[in-house]
């Protein structure tokens, strides 16, 4: 019915759907301005093709791969800035953040800190990387449904997912250094104005 221009329908099909699309959009761009927008632009597309369904696949496959290809596009055109949301999460971490004694970790933040951190790691893996990453790790797809979304190939959605993982470790090592880093240098900042 939405194919043929029903309203109805086509708040239906939002309703049903807008949640995982914006989902989706998200861990793509990390930003929720910006997945909001390519939300929105998402179902624009969609009510502008939704004649060309066809069923040959589920209809949430061809409407992730439509989202998919949003972000992409836009992604090429505007190379939505990365490190912004970076920049805009550190300042509040540092200056918002809970206050912790040196020697004296808050183990019921640890698992938030690191959620902070595969966030922040997620975000740096290239565009083609992080979808795969989020479309099969996070989203769940199974490699063949992913090469349907992105147009690939199954070898090529293994290969970019194997790449992104490997770069998402290293990432988090990265992170992992940084912040013994930071813990030793407030350790001597600390144990310098107790002299």
């Amino acid at each position: 019915m939405a194919q043929a221009g029903n309203a109805a329908a086509f708040e239906y099909l939002y309703q049903l759907h807008s949640r995982r699309v914006y989902a989706l959009c998200l861990r793509m761009v990390g930003n929720p301005a910006d997945a909001e927008d390519l939300m929105q632009e998402a179902f624009l597309q969609l009510y502008r093709k939704i004649g060309t369904f066809r069923g040959e696949s589920a209809f949430s496959t061809w409407l992730h791969r439509m989202t998919v290809n949003v972000v992409l596009m836009r992604l090429r055109k505007k190379s939505l800035p990365t490190d912004s949301l970076e920049e805009t999460l550190e300042p509040d971490a540092e200056n918002s953040g809970p206050k912790r004694d040196v020697g004296a970790p808050d183990l019921r933040l640890s698992g938030a800190v690191d959620r902070v951190n595969l966030e922040r790691s997620i975000e740096k893996l290239p565009p083609g990387y992080r979808t795969v990453f989020v479309l099969h790790d996070v989203q769940g797809y199974e490699h063949n449904e992913i090469a349907g979304i992105m147009g690939c190939s199954v070898g090529n959605s293994k290969s970019q997912l194997h790449k992104a993982r490997t770069r998402l470790r290293e990432l988090l090592q990265e992170e992992v250094r940084e912040q013994a880093r930071e813990e030793r240098k407030a350790a001597k900042t600390q144990t310098g104005s107790l002299d």
